[in-house]
């Protein structure tokens, strides 16, 4: 058994050296992965070249979600209960800042140019707008109840907040927070995703089966969609034609036409699909089933679902490493995080043994990932 694992990891870090290091690393660069763990408090980070577990850096009580800096070399992130912002040097390998900004945020956005950061802080009512260089607060207003997250829009207009209590979208211009429009939306909505143009935004609920179709430019809500089942992630193709969006209770992947704001399709998928990434080439959705613990790839194309690849207890949050060949799969059931190699996968008809190359150990709980490479 010793033997044989040994010899997985010698051909996974193999695998992904020779992915990254020729043509996508130059000497001296590295490619890391990191991962907040909510139950211990901590951010890992994974070398992704030799498939290591390289620190485990303490960042404060139930770390959320956190993001790479576009522009910068750092991995900022939230303390739920701490209600501030952290902001981790890559190079240094440790917390270089703490940001107070009032209690219960959740997650953080950044404008295109990495210059701003942006928080919703739930139990305060408000929205922060950070200076990433000075690494502080410039700017601070009062939204809606229960804010949930605030998202920039591609062309970093306008920044979006979801009220959680309130059933709104707060609509606010980027540059100076003011706020623009307040329009009603889905009951208790959470998540939003923005059309790569900036012309529509689609608002999902954490407890309703419906999605807001919201039009941007002349800030009105659209559509309520029904789509048979409670949104789990909300992921948008390539060109910005299709969402696709898993559903646990409806057991499978429910695609929207965005021209048309209609389901336009449903594959059923497996027990309770949850979060989803999409390949660079926009042909496969790989999407993750906690409930059967697995990721179920998907054919967009010819809306085939092709074999599990059966991983750990619990996968959650999945996504790509750059070159788009390896699929990071965070699990909270075995507190790791899944290499797949997707190539192998079609290799090996989904076949663990083919495609699953490392199960790399990080925190307790872990929740969300960021990418990095510096």
């Amino acid at each position: 058994m010793l033997v044989a694992l040994i010899f997985l990891l010698g051909v996974a870090a193999r695998e992904i050296a020779l992915e990254h290091r020729p043509s996508f690393l130059r000497p001296g660069q590295h490619l890391f992965a990191y991962v907040s763990n909510t139950a211990d408090g901590t951010l890992s980070a994974i070398n992704l070249v030799t498939l290591r577990d390289v620190a485990n850096v303490a960042v404060g009580p139930s770390p959320s979600g956190i993001r790479a800096n576009p522009h910068r070399d750092e991995i900022w992130g939230v303390s739920t209960t701490g209600g501030y912002v952290w902001v981790f040097d890559t190079r240094q390998n440790r917390v270089v800042a703490q940001i107070s900004v009032g209690s219960n945020p959740y997650a953080i956005d950044f404008s295109p140019d990495g210059a701003r950061a942006y928080v919703a802080a739930s139990g305060s009512d408000t929205v922060s707008e950070i200076d990433c260089a000075s690494r502080k607060i410039i700017d601070q207003r009062h939204v809606g109840r229960e804010p949930w997250i605030a998202r920039v829009t591609p062309n970093g207009k306008l920044l979006l907040v979801t009220n959680r209590s309130d059933n709104t979208l707060s609509v606010l211009d980027a540059a100076t927070l003011d706020t623009l429009s307040q329009i009603p939306v889905v009951r208790e909505p959470e998540q939003v995703l923005v059309l790569p143009d900036s012309s529509k935004a689609y608002v999902s609920s954490g407890n309703s089966n419906a999605i807001s179709v919201v039009n941007l430019i002349r800030r009105v809500l659209v559509a309520n969609l029904q789509i048979g089942g409670v949104p789990q992630s909300l992921v948008l193709s390539p060109d910005g034609n299709e969402l696709y969006v898993p559903s646990a209770a409806a057991h499978g992947l429910i695609t929207i036409d965005t021209w048309t704001n209609d389901v336009s399709s449903y594959l059923m998928l497996g027990s309770a699909p949850d979060r989803a990434a999409l390949s660079p080439g926009g042909n496969t959705l790989y999407v993750s089933d906690p409930g059967g613990s697995q990721i179920v790839p998907v054919d967009i194309v010819n809306q085939h679902v092709m074999q599990p690849i059966r991983i750990g207890r619990r996968p959650g949050l999945v996504a790509f490493t750059p070159l788009g060949h390896t699929l990071l799969a965070v699990d909270r059931g075995s507190n790791d995080v899944a290499v797949i190699r997707t190539q192998a996968c079609s290799q090996a008809s989904g076949s663990p043994d083919g495609c699953l190359i490392a199960m790399i150990p990080v925190g307790q709980n872990p929740r969300d990932l960021a990418i990095k490479q510096f």
